[in-house]
């Protein structure tokens, strides 16, 4: 399928690894030049020459931690000056750490919101002027199948996400009208190292081995295993594109079938 963003101007936040680093890698795949952005420089520099070397395509690497307001903001100018605007944006900052409600301070909450939804609120008013200018954009937020189903022991994410949900779906109603489209996009349980991160919490928590949670994790999805990076990367590259014209406000998860609830 030809998705019609071959040259259009891409950021991914949180792209040296897991999640991001498919995405952009498919999305250079596709041809869009792709801006990707992580805390540590080196890391994220080796990603960008590694997908250039994989897909011949025009990759460029910033050095930014989505927490910070300036950084962001110095992250959108860097790809404006270097290809003139930005018309996809893709929001991706790794889940804060499990913990219970009553082991939780309020400052965790607080730098949960930074971490999540304030990243993602920072971005999208940095980059929606350069969309709405050229009236086309698509904006991205990766949240969690945990804003359809909260899952246990992770009170941070469930509560930080639900707000992104909240954002995008309205920011999706009041950009419609300049042909700027905005979804948000659900990873269930995907092979990363953010998900074996929290089998291992879990498993300390639980005084059980981390793999024996692992299974207990693929065991729950009707489809018996976890997803690839790649398998959520095809979905955000699809929204990222033309063909998905007459999408936007929607919340759609990739769990292999682990939600439950009808909507």
């Amino acid at each position: 399928m030809e998705l019609g963003i071959k040259d259009r101007v891409a950021i991914v936040t949180g792209g040296s690894m897991g999640l991001g680093k498919a995405i952009a890698r498919e999305l250079s795949r596709e041809r869009a030049r792709v801006v990707i952005a992580a805390r540590n420089e080196a890391r994220v520099r080796a990603v960008a020459e590694e997908i250039r070397r994989e897909t011949g395509g025009q990759v460029h690497a910033v050095r930014a931690d989505m927490t910070q307001p300036a950084d962001i903001a110095r992250l959108v100018q860097e790809t404006v000056d270097r290809w003139g605007t930005v018309e996809i944006a893709i929001a991706n900052a790794g889940g804060p750490p499990g913990t219970r409600f009553e082991t939780t301070g309020a400052e965790e909450f607080e730098e949960a919101l930074q971490l999540n939804l304030m990243s993602t609120v920072r971005l999208a008013q940095e980059v929606a002027p350069h969309m709405k200018s050229r009236r086309w954009g698509r904006f991205i937020a990766l949240t969690s199948i945990s804003v359809k189903q909260p899952l246990p022991g992770l009170i941070l994410s469930n509560t930080a996400r639900a707000g992104v949900v909240g954002f995008v779906k309205t920011m999706a109603s009041e950009m419609a009208p300049h042909g700027v489209l905005c979804n948000a996009v659900c990873p269930g349980y995907m092979r990363t190292g953010r998900v074996e991160d929290l089998a291992e919490e879990r498993a300390a928590h639980e005084d059980r081995p981390a793999e024996e949670i692992l299974d207990e994790m693929a065991s729950r999805i009707p489809m018996k295993r976890m997803g690839e990076p790649e398998e959520l990367a095809a979905l955000v590259a699809f929204l990222a594109s033309e063909r998905a014209s007459y999408m936007t406000g929607t919340t759609i998860q990739v769990d292999g079938g682990f939600v439950q609830g009808l909507m």
